[in-house]
C-alpha cells in the first residue's frame, strides 16, 4: 500500500503537476478573475497546461536525446542486422522508442535503413513504433491516464509494429518500395565515438531543434483542449465519443489521420475529452492515428514507396489502432 501511496505522490506532483495547476488558479484569482467563469477556466487550463507539457517537452527530449546518442543510425544498422525473423521486428520496433517523435522524422531513418539492405518488414516495424510508441508518450501518458494505461499503450503500439512489419514482410512487399532506394549507395561509416559532453551538447540540441519545431503545435493542442474542457457541452463529446456511440473509435482514427501533430500536441486534447467522457479506447485511437498516420507523413512516404504498399501500412495501421481502441474500451473499467 505504501509504493502505490509513493507513486501517486510521485504521478500526481512530478508527472501531472497537479500543484502547478492550483497555483495558476490562485494567481488568476489574486488578478481578479472568476475561477468560476468559463472564460477563466479555459485560461487556466490553457496557462496551466502550456506550462506542464513544455516543462515535460524540455525534460523527455533532454534525457530521450541523450540516450539516442548511444544509437546513431550506423549503430542502429548494425544492431538490426545480427537479428533475423521476427527478432529483427522485434528489435526494430524497441529501437523506434529512442529515435524521433514524429512520424515524419521517423521517415528519412526508414529510407536510410531500407537503402542499407534491411528487410522491408524490420524497416516498417521501426516506421510504425517510432511514431507511437516512443518513450515521451510512455511519461506523458502517465502523466494523465496513470502507469497501467501507460505501459499497456506501449506494449500494444509494439504488438502493431511488430505483427505489421511481419505481415509485409511475409507478403513480399519489397517490390513496392521505390528503386531509387533500393538502389542508393549506403555509406556505412563509422560515427566517431561521443564523449559525455558531446552526448549533453547533443541532447541540448535536440531539445532546442524539437522545442522550436512542436511548441506551436503545443499551443494549438492546448487550446483545442481548452475549448473542448470549458465550452463543448459533456453530452456532445460523450454522443459523439462516449459509450452512447459504438463507432467512437471508428470515428476518432478518421478525424485523427488528416491531422498533424506529435504526442506533446495531442495530450492536452486527449486530456480534455477524457474530462468531457470520452472514452478512453475512442481517445487513444485519436492519439495513435495523429501520430502514426498524420497526412504530411503519408505524403512523404508516398515518394519512397508504391501506392499498394502505402494503401497495405494505412491498413495495417489503422485496423491496429482500431482494435487497441476497443480492447481499452472493454478494459476501461479496469484501468481506471
Amino acid at each position: 500500500m505504501a509504493i502505490k501511496d509513493y507513486w501517486s505522490f510521485f504521478q500526481d506532483n512530478f508527472l501531472a503537476l497537479k500543484w502547478l495547476n492550483t497555483l495558476v488558479g490562485k494567481m488568476l484569482q489574486a488578478l481578479g478573475f472568476n475561477l468560476d467563469s468559463k472564460i477563466t477556466g479555459s485560461l487556466q487550463f490553457f496557462i496551466y497546461d502550456v506550462i506542464k507539457i513544455t516543462f515535460l517537452l524540455c525534460f523527455l527530449i533532454f534525457i530521450i536525446s541523450y540516450i539516442q546518442s548511444y544509437f546513431p543510425p550506423e549503430r542502429s544498422k548494425k544492431i538490426l542486422g545480427k537479428f533475423s525473423g521476427i527478432g529483427a521486428n522485434i528489435i526494430s520496433a524497441l529501437l523506434g522508442t529512442v529515435t524521433p517523435f514524429c512520424s515524419c522524422s521517423s521517415i528519412p531513418l526508414f529510407i536510410g535503413f531500407t537503402s542499407a539492405g534491411l528487410p522491408v518488414g524490420v524497416t516498417f516495424s521501426f516506421l510504425i513504433s517510432s511514431p507511437m510508441v516512443d518513450l515521451g508518450s510512455l511519461i506523458l501518458l502517465m502523466s494523465i491516464f496513470g502507469a497501467k494505461i501507460a505501459i499497456l499503450y506501449v506494449i500494444l503500439g509494439l504488438i502493431i509494429a511488430i505483427v505489421g512489419g511481419l505481415i509485409i514482410e511475409k507478403l513480399n512487399m519489397q517490390r513496392y518500395v521505390e528503386q531509387f532506394i533500393l538502389n542508393a549507395n549506403y555509406s556505412d561509416i563509422n560515427a566517431p565515438e561521443l564523449r559525455r559532453r558531446d552526448r549533453l551538447n547533443y541532447a541540448k540540441s535536440q531539445v532546442i531543434s524539437t522545442f522550436k519545431k512542436v511548441f506551436i503545435y503545443i499551443l494549438i493542442g492546448v487550446g483545442i483542449g481548452a475549448f473542448i474542457h470549458n465550452w463543448v457541452p459533456e453530452h456532445f463529446v460523450e454522443y459523439v465519443l462516449g459509450s452512447k456511440n459504438p463507432f467512437g473509435v471508428f470515428l476518432a482514427t478518421i478525424v485523427g489521420v488528416p491531422m498533424y501533430a506529435d504526442i506533446f500536441g495531442t495530450i492536452p486534447v486527449a486530456e480534455a475529452l477524457l474530462y468531457k467522457g470520452a472514452r478512453l479506447g475512442s481517445i487513444l485511437s485519436f492519439m495513435m492515428a495523429v501520430t502514426t498516420l498524420s497526412l504530411p507523413s503519408m505524403i512523404m512516404l508516398k515518394k519512397a514507396i508504391k501506392p499498394k504498399l502505402l494503401a497495405l501500412f494505412i491498413a495495417i495501421c489503422s485496423l491496429g489502432i482500431i482494435i487497441v481502441g476497443y480492447v481499452f474500451n472493454i478494459l476501461e473499467n479496469v484501468l481506471i
